[in-house]
Order: C-alpha cells, then structure tokens, then sequence
C-alpha cells in the first residue's frame, strides 16, 4: 500500500498531482472509499462528518471527480458479516480517512479490523490521510494531540510508518500551532517528525519518503 499523508487535503496542484501518480491513472478513473469516523469525538462531531462526506468542508477529498466514491464507517463494521465490506475495500483504488481525533480514529480501526487489513491490501491501493488521518499511521501522536483517551491509556497509533506528523502548522484557525509548538512536541517524541501546513503532504512509497509541498514544513529528526 502507498501513503499520502495530508494535513488538509488535496489542496494544491502538487499534491493532487502526486495523488494521481501514485495511483497510476487519474482520479476519474479511480475508486474511493471516505473514513469519516474521527470526526464522531469532536464537537459537533455528526455534522462534520456530513461536511467531509459532502464535500463542503475546507478540505479537499470527496469533492474530487472520483469514478466511484464509497462511505466506510468503522464503528458498524464489527456487527456486520466481513464478506459484505472486505471485498469493496480490497477492490478500492484510494482510501480517504478524513481528520479528527486521532486515537479515536485509532481505535476503531482496531475494533473494525481495518488496521490488521491494512497491510495486506494490494500495492497499487493508496491510504489518503488528512489530519487524524494521517497522524494515525505513525507509531504514537504526542501527548500534546491526547483527547479521546482510548480504554489502554497512552497515545500510541498504528506504526505503519516509521515517523510522526505535527499538522496544521501556522493555520490562523490554530493559534497554538506554531513552529515553537511543534518544537516542543518533536522533543518529547521518539521517532522523527515532520511539522507540516495545510500545502503539504507526505508520500511513502516502498519505504521511501518524499515531501510534497507548496507550503512551509520542518522535519525534526533523531539522532
């Protein structure tokens, strides 16, 4: 599986055309399946799922020319039968795991399954995360980003890839989420980390990390 780890989404020429690379075919020739289930802890967390699923919140995903676009949502998977989801999702091009709280998220995609499925998925398929999306896919989150404490404690994620993500840098929405922040949370984190705004994203492909960006990012790495 390929990584398109976002802090907002397909917000720019760049990072959509790295969407459609790693894809190997554009977008509307592509299948799609949205994860909106982390946006369920935060306030008002129903109508910002609405929002992502729809296509009217900031953040672009849904609202791109996709051939087909799925909703899977993690919390009802656990009471239905794998044989009426499992297919779909090993038949879909992008999966698109939208922003919110990042354990949560983390969570559920144990529960549901998902995470043990993850790795396994075909090559081609590629995991399009935004926010919490992405965040969940590194080996912790930093206790600065704890808000849903899960029922074990702590703040470790899924460790699909080998470093950790500090988004929405410098978002006027975000006042605390400065360069500084993200300095103090790196020094408290184990694995390296990347500082990212809304402009960039993270690819990972066959191990390989690249920086897609036409913003402003930082990478804090460990000796």
């Amino acid at each position: 599986m390929k990584f398109l780890l976002t802090s907002g989404g397909i917000t720019n020429t760049s990072i959509h055309n790295a969407l459609e690379e790693i894809l190997g075919k554009p977008i509307s020739q592509s299948s799609a399946l949205i994860i909106p289930t982390a946006m369920y802890a935060l306030p008002n967390g129903p109508t910002l799922a609405w929002k992502q699923i729809s296509g009217v919140s900031q953040s672009s995903m849904c609202e791109l020319e996709w051939k087909s676009l799925g909703v899977l949502e993690l919390t009802a998977l656990p009471s239905i039968n794998k044989d009426a989801w499992v297919p779909t999702l090993q038949d879909t091009d992008a999966l698109l795991v939208g922003g919110g709280d990042p354990l949560y998220l983390c969570y559920w995609m144990r529960q549901s399954g998902l995470a043990d499925l993850l790795p396994s998925l075909r090559r081609e398929a590629v995991y399009v995360g935004l926010s919490a999306g992405s965040m969940v896919m590194a080996p912790s989150i930093g206790e600065d980003f704890v808000r849903w404490k899960p029922p074990t404690g702590g703040d470790s994620t899924l460790g699909l890839v080998d470093f950790a993500m500090f988004p929405h840098l410098d978002n006027p929405a975000l006042p605390d989420n400065t360069l500084a922040t993200a300095e103090k949370w790196a020094a408290n984190m184990s694995a390296p980390g990347y500082a990212i705004d809304d402009q960039t994203a993270i690819k990972v492909v066959d191990g390989v990390v690249e920086v897609i960006s036409e913003g402003h990012w930082k990478l804090f790495a460990k000796e």
